[in-house]
């Protein structure tokens, strides 16, 4: 009774020490997601009154796990019935990374002026501000559930080869992490402004420890959103050069004399430049008709 105790425990041991080790390489895989997540929903949660920052940051969480709660079910049972379905979703998923990020540098350099021109500043009745901001909600929640389905997709292309019970353990603490780690960092940008406005406060207009910190908080906030938002971008074609990569054997043949991430920007680049071009021939001729 006593050794088949233990032996019980000894496999829930392995077991966790394999899912620990499958989550560590399941979480490198999905890094470049994070950080255009991180950047998505920073700029959601960003251009509110102090006071309403956390709660929409935490209406957006919301969706998020129901999100992910309505995708991983959904991802279990592809793996587990026709997991053959999952590298095209992968490639299908690469495809709109590559396109997101070729088109964040498409707009960045053609569209330069529009990006210099300062938005007219409009005065918002209260009924007016919640609309505007169950907007910016509904969109953030739109691109964290894409972004989530990719994570979850990417993550569970790592245990594939994994019993089921692993890829469940694996994929569910993948998601959670995602979600907990994103937000939480997401909570803690927003507010570096406040804390830096309340440290130039405390400090009486004097120049000091506090005034130096807090504008140096106040200061580096835009600095970092614009920064994770570069960091993104490339991230995303990064991501989406490794699927490609990855899953389509004659490129992983053909670029292997390359480093790895140069291969992958390559790639990324090339897919995303020719997506943004489909999408631009697309929409011309829908304008035209």
């Amino acid at each position: 009774m006593a050794s088949g105790f233990f032996a019980l425990l000894d496999d829930v041991a392995l077991l966790m020490d394999d899912v620990a080790a499958m989550s560590k390489i399941a979480t490198k895989k999905t890094a470049g997601i994070l950080a255009d997540d991180l950047a998505v929903n920073a700029e959601k949660a960003s251009g509110f009154i102090s006071s309403r920052e956390l709660p929409v940051l935490f209406k957006i969480a919301k969706g998020s796990l129901l999100s992910k709660v309505i995708i991983l079910p959904v991802a279990f049972l592809l793996s587990a019935f026709i997991p053959f379905v999952i590298a095209p979703i992968l490639l299908i998923g690469g495809v709109y990374l590559a396109f997101e990020g070729a088109e964040k540098i498409y707009h960045y350099i053609f569209d330069k002026s529009d990006a210099k021109a300062k938005a007219p500043v409009i005065e918002m009745t209260e009924t007016e501000l919640l609309a505007y901001e169950d907007k910016k909600v509904k969109d953030a929640i739109v691109v964290d559930f894409i972004l989530s389905v990719e994570i979850v997709i990417i993550a569970l292309g790592t245990v594939t080869d994994q019993p089921l019970k692993i890829q469940i353990f694996v994929v569910s603490i993948v998601a959670l992490l995602a979600t907990i780690g994103v937000y939480g960092l997401v909570a803690l940008l927003v507010r570096m402004d406040d804390l830096g406005l309340k440290l130039i406060k405390s400090s009486n207009g004097k120049a000091g420890f506090s005034n130096s910190v807090g504008t140096g908080l106040v200061k580096t906030l835009p600095v970092l959103v614009r920064g994770l938002g570069i960091l993104g971008t490339f991230a995303m074609i990064l991501v989406a050069g490794g699927i490609f990569v990855h899953n389509l054997h004659f490129l992983e043949e053909l670029l292997q004399s390359l480093p790895s991430i140069v291969a992958e920007l390559i790639v990324g680049l090339l897919v995303g430049i020719i997506a943004v071009f489909v999408f631009k021939m697309v929409m011309k001729v829908i304008g035209k008709k």
